[in-house]
């Protein structure tokens, strides 16, 4: 009986170390992976934000991106993905709109 709780103690503390282990490993590979965090656990800018998509096929879509406060339209198809628009940063006074708006705004069709 002594031999069993040896054995099975000896298999709690190594299944222990390896899930401590593997926790650890993954907290490192999430901080890495998601970039640079504030002090409250929030994203810094450098953050790819999905903002909409509209289908226009099977397999086509329209979509709209932010990146550090610029907003791009893509297509996105099987064979690849191309910018179609790209508007610069917005200003603290607007509040976005849809893509005719805003190129109404800035004079471009």
């Amino acid at each position: 009986m002594e031999s069993f709780a040896l054995s099975f103690a000896s298999m709690l503390l190594a299944l222990t170390f390896v899930l401590g282990l593997a926790w650890i490993v993954l907290r490192l590979l999430r901080a890495r992976l998601q970039g640079p965090r504030d002090s409250k656990g929030v994203a810094g800018d450098d953050v790819l934000r999905f903002v909409r998509a509209l289908p226009v096929g099977t397999r086509e879509r329209i979509v709209i991106v932010e990146h550090r406060g610029a907003r791009w339209m893509l297509g996105v198809t099987a064979g690849g993905i191309s910018t179609i628009a790209h508007w610069p940063q917005m200003g603290a006074g607007t509040t976005g709109g849809t893509a005719q708006a805003t190129q109404a705004r800035q004079g471009t069709y």
